[in-house]
């Protein structure tokens, strides 16, 4: 299959998935993840309607966004360090994985100086895993607080990654979880705070994301096929 007939199979079951969950479809928007990917990939993809694709090292979206004149809309999605985040600065319209507070410092500080500001989801490590970034379910609270004091941040929602499990069913408590934090952070009303986001799901449990609230889905693999390393 060609990049753009898998494209249209995967948007196909996420509109499916959506209206099984009782969903309206354009609700839940595709993230095509394309780490590893050359830019004449993406290039397909945008050729086949994608808009928005997801990126986890600076070096390489900073390399793609020079060979992709098109208008794509850039979500950093990867864990990103403090010290490279001027190297993406207005350069992406997301930043999915924002998981302390001097993180976020520093976003507001490169974005404050081109005047503008930045949209940014907070990642929860739902399931505490070591080996995966992201603020604690407890702490994520007083991180939006924090976050939201930052003239040039708007916390638009959360992101979290759950365990990998043979069986996608397994991994919607997590998902549930976060959405669960997600309302009671918004019953704080905290000003300017605004959850509409909710980042969640990949190719293999993307189906059980949206049925558990997901708005944005990161699906790499089931679009470009099993990924190439160099």
């Amino acid at each position: 299959m060609t990049i753009a007939e898998r494209l249209g199979q995967v948007q196909a079951e996420i509109r499916a998935a959506a209206i099984k969950a009782g969903r309206n479809p354009d609700e839940v928007r595709l993230v095509a993840v394309s780490k590893t990917r050359p830019a004449g990939d993406l290039l397909q993809c945008y050729q086949a309607g994608q808009r928005i694709f997801g990126e986890n090292y600076v070096q390489e979206l900073s390399a793609k966004a020079g060979e992709l004149h098109e208008p794509v809309e850039w979500h950093f999605i990867g864990h990103l360090q403090s010290n490279k985040v001027k190297y993406i600065a207005g350069l992406v319209s997301m930043i999915h994985s924002v998981d302390r507070l001097s993180l976020a410092e520093e976003i507001n500080r490169q974005w404050g100086r081109l005047g503008r500001r930045c949209d940014v989801l907070v990642q929860v490590n739902i399931a505490g895993e070591a080996t995966k970034s992201g603020t604690t379910a407890q702490e994520a609270l007083d991180l939006v607080r924090a976050v939201s004091l930052l003239p040039n941040i708007r916390v638009k929602g959360l992101m979290t990654m759950p365990p990998f499990f043979d069986d996608p069913a397994a991994a919607r408590p997590y998902f549930a979880e976060l959405k669960r934090l997600a309302d009671m952070i918004t019953a704080e009303n905290i000003s300017g705070v605004e959850l509409k986001e909710l980042s969640m799901g990949m190719s293999g449990d993307f189906e059980a994301a949206i049925q558990e609230g997901a708005t944005l889905v990161r699906i790499g693999t089931a679009i470009f096929g099993e990924r190439h390393y160099t």
